[in-house]
Parts: structure tokens; C-alpha cells; sequence
């Protein structure tokens, strides 16, 4: 049981359940505390698809390279993908996801803002899968990408906690 004598613990932030969707991601990570830190905005979110930025930031660097460290890419995957598989639910705030499984793929160093699109490839009762592409600019100003992705959840309703 939570505090409060019900199920689950109390929401840490008050979220409208009939806000847009986008509004409702976009309160979401900038009440968390971590991902708010990490400044990572919304850029699309639609049925099954979510696109996030994270701009270049010298505290999320190597400190010998100035590449962005590979925790953070990962996080960025793990945390857009959630993004995307919550798009497919009828209430996405009432369902606890929880990693199983998640692949990272680095293909180049992240030396610029970066850009995480996160498809659902499957969203069922008690899994959901994605696949991720993350994306950064190189010296010469063409988009590559940096890492590939994906994840497994264990997506937990009311009924099944």
C-alpha cells in the first residue's frame, strides 16, 4: 500500500489528465528532477513515435574528449522510448513501465546537440518494444547517426501490479 492508504505511491507531480499529450511530456520533464536537468525538450510526440532534443552541454561531456558520455545517449534512449510506448496507451499515467531490456548501439561520438526518435515496434498487455535512432551534426554540418536502439518493457496496469 502507498502513504495515502492505496495502491501505489502518490504521483510526484500533478498532472491534468485531459492535457494534450505533448503538454502533459513536456511537465513531465521539466518537474523531473534528473531529466529536467539534463534540459531534454519534446520535439513530436504522436501514436506510437516520440521525438526528444538534448541540446550540447559541457556537463554532460567526457572531460577528455568533450563527446557526450554514452549514460547520457543511453538514458535518452530509455527515456524517449517511454515517451513513444505511453502514446499508445488509453491512460498513460495509470501504467508503470518498468526496463527489462535495453540495447545501445554507439556508431560515432556525440560532439553536438543531439536528437532521439523512439519507434514503438510493439505495445501489448504486458510488454512493449521500440527501436531508437539518435542523431548529432557533425564539424562539417551533416546529421549522422551516433547510436541505434532498443528496449523492452514490462508495462504494469492496476490489475497487474
Amino acid at each position: 500500500m502507498g502513504e495515502n492508504g492505496d495502491d501505489g505511491p502518490e504521483s510526484p507531480v500533478d498532472i491534468d489528465p485531459d492535457a494534450p499529450s505533448a503538454e502533459v511530456a513536456a511537465y513531465v520533464l521539466e518537474n523531473h528532477g534528473y531529466l529536467s536537468w539534463l534540459n531534454i525538450t519534446v520535439e513530436d510526440l504522436e501514436a506510437g513515435r516520440a521525438v526528444m532534443h538534448l541540446p550540447y552541454q559541457e556537463k554532460l561531456t567526457n572531460w577528455v574528449t568533450g563527446t557526450i558520455h554514452g549514460g547520457v545517449t543511453a538514458t535518452l534512449i530509455d527515456t524517449c522510448s517511454a515517451f513513444a510506448l505511453r502514446t499508445t496507451m488509453d491512460d498513460p499515467m495509470e501504467t508503470t513501465l518498468a526496463t527489462t531490456d535495453l540495447d545501445v548501439k554507439y556508431v560515432r561520438p556525440a560532439t553536438s546537440d543531439i536528437e532521439v526518435e523512439a519507434e514503438v515496434i510493439r505495445s501489448g498487455t504486458s510488454t512493449g518494444v521500440t527501436r531508437v535512432t539518435v542523431t548529432g551534426e557533425t564539424d562539417e554540418g551533416d546529421r549522422k547517426v551516433v547510436a541505434i536502439g532498443a528496449t523492452t518493457y514490462r508495462l504494469f496496469t492496476d490489475s497487474s501490479l
